[in-house]
């Protein structure tokens, strides 16, 4: 007979698994308020910078914060004043002709087929449900909000989506003006040395996840502008500024987001027939290998510090989280992450068994 055994919890244990269970029960509770956080801190890392050298000259932090903050929403009003009209009439003028180009592009497609002697109906027919307007329409407008704003809740549609963004400004805002005072709280929760170890990373950590904003944001306005001179230049001038713009916006999201900007460059492209599509399609790749191998890595790479495979893992996730948003705030969350991981416990391992091998080694 086997002998039954009796499973014991002690009280302590199961206290801690009632308290992981409400502490989880919480955090799901308020995971909108934790991504409000999220893109606040972001933020305030990025702007940190500014804000520092302004406070370097003498001026308060407050005073610095509504100077920094001020001087962005002039300098984007005067962007939208001067570029938005031209930008808006080249897209709306690009979506009302979208059905003539995917006309277009479904012939060609034909003739290639034709000619390459794929004459059965039912590769026709896949060729023509592949490039079916009202297939395509209903597609992006049922995933172009979800894409944009978030899924999963987490935003409730597009005034929901901008209250949040407004309040996580405000809240960093309050972040960069009381910020020794924020961090002091925080660390002093934890026991001693840990709350000195963590206040020492607090900067690291702020520079590398505003670094990673501010290089994606300057590739995106760099990369942007020179589409827009090359589609200018290769005679698509009528809708070149707002393809540029759209590339740019895209190339926010790293890895997948140059695909999708080339996207409708190559469509217009197609229509205009002859060489131009060629040459449109050499200059997205020229552009994505002067992102990849010289932008990328001298004004995001430094900075980041984490593999290109968690950089990919984080913004999946993150897309698939908070739309667009997400696959701008994650990644540097990964890599503030990371700052942690190699400080506090990398080269503490490795100091150590430096240590142990010195010691183990005759004299």
């Amino acid at each position: 007979m086997i002998p039954k055994r009796l499973i014991s919890i002690s009280p302590s244990s199961l206290l801690l698994l009632v308290g992981s269970g409400l502490l989880l029960t919480i955090l799901w509770q308020l995971r909108n308020l934790l991504v409000i956080l999220m893109i606040a801190v972001v933020i305030a890392s990025t702007l940190a910078p500014l804000v520092k050298n302004l406070e370097k000259r003498g001026i308060t932090p407050w005073l610095a914060v509504i100077i920094v903050y001020l001087g962005l929403l002039t300098l984007m009003t005067g962007i939208i004043l001067i570029l938005g009209p031209t930008i808006i009439a080249q897209i709306q003028r690009l979506l009302q002709k979208l059905p003539v180009y995917l006309d277009i592009l479904e012939i060609e497609f034909q003739n290639w087929a034709t000619i390459r002697g794929f004459t059965q109906p039912e590769v026709l027919d896949f060729i023509n449900q592949l490039l079916d307007i009202q297939s395509l329409v209903s597609w992006t407008l049922s995933y172009s909000q979800k894409f944009i704003i978030g899924v999963g809740g987490v935003t409730r549609g597009i005034l929901g989506g901008v209250f949040n963004v407004i309040l996580a400004v405000l809240l960093s805002g309050y972040m960069l003006s009381g910020s020794k005072k924020l961090i002091g709280g925080i660390v002093n929760l934890f026991p001693y040395p840990w709350n000195e170890r963590l206040e020492a990373q607090v900067v690291p950590i702020s520079q590398r996840m505003g670094g990673y904003i501010q290089g994606r944001l300057l590739i995106s306005f760099i990369l942007g502008s020179a589409i827009s001179l090359g589609l200018r230049f290769l005679g698509i001038s009528e809708f070149a500024l707002g393809l540029g713009t759209i590339a740019g916006i895209t190339n926010l999201i790293p890895f997948v987001g140059p695909v999708l900007g080339s996207i409708p460059a190559l469509i217009v492209a197609i229509a205009q027939g002859g060489w131009v599509f060629l040459w449109v399609l050499l200059l997205f790749l020229f552009i994505q290998n002067v992102e990849t191998y010289v932008l990328d890595p001298l004004l995001v790479g430094s900075s980041v510090n984490v593999s290109p495979l968690y950089q990919l893992l984080a913004v999946l996730s993150g897309v698939q989280i908070l739309g667009i948003l997400g696959a701008l705030i994650v990644p540097p969350w990964v890599a503030g992450a990371g700052v942690l991981l190699q400080n506090l416990y990398l080269i503490p391992k490795l100091q150590a068994q430096g240590r142990a091998i010195s010691l183990s080694e005759p004299k």
